[in-house]
C-alpha cells in the first residue's frame, strides 16, 4: 500500500492558521513518516493539488484510505470529491478528528452517504 501525506496551507492574507512556512503548516512531529510522497494543497480537497492528482494518475491509484485532522473540512471535501470522481474511498474512523469532536459521528454518516466505506485501523491491519 502506498502512503501519501497531504499538508494544507492557507494562502489568504487574513488567515491565521496553516500559513506557509509556519509550524502550523507542517506535518505533526508525532507522525511516523514512511514515504517521501508528501504534497501540499491550498484548498480543502486533495484533488485540488495538481501534483497529487498527477501522482494518482501516474501510479494508477483507484482506492483511498483516508485519515485526517479536520473531519468537517478537508476530510469531508476530499471524500466528497474523490467519490464524485468515482474513486473507492475508505475512511479510517479512528484516524480522523476535528476541532469539534461532537461532529465526528455526523461526518461519518455523511461519508457513508456519499459511498465511502467506514472501517477502523484495527479492521484494516487485523491487529
Amino acid at each position: 500500500m502506498r502512503v501519501a501525506y497531504i499538508k494544507h496551507e492557507n494562502l489568504s492574507d487574513g488567515t491565521r492558521t496553516f500559513k506557509h512556512n509556519t509550524h502550523g503548516a507542517e506535518l505533526v512531529s508525532e507522525l511516523k513518516v514512511v514515504s517521501d510522497d508528501i504534497f501540499t494543497k491550498y484548498k480543502d480537497s486533495v484533488l485540488s493539488c495538481e501534483e497529487f492528482a498527477a501522482f494518482v494518475e501516474k501510479n494508477g491509484i483507484t482506492e483511498f484510505y483516508i485519515t485526517g485532522a479536520d473531519a468537517v473540512a478537508c476530510v469531508k471535501s476530499s471524500c466528497y470529491n474523490l467519490r464524485k470522481a468515482n474513486y473507492g474511498v475508505c475512511v479510517l474512523t479512528d484516524c480522523v478528528t476535528s476541532y469539534d469532536k461532537k461532529k465526528i459521528p455526523e461526518m461519518l454518516e455523511y461519508y457513508e452517504s456519499k459511498g465511502c466505506r467506514l472501517i477502523s485501523l484495527q479492521d484494516l491491519t487485523g491487529l
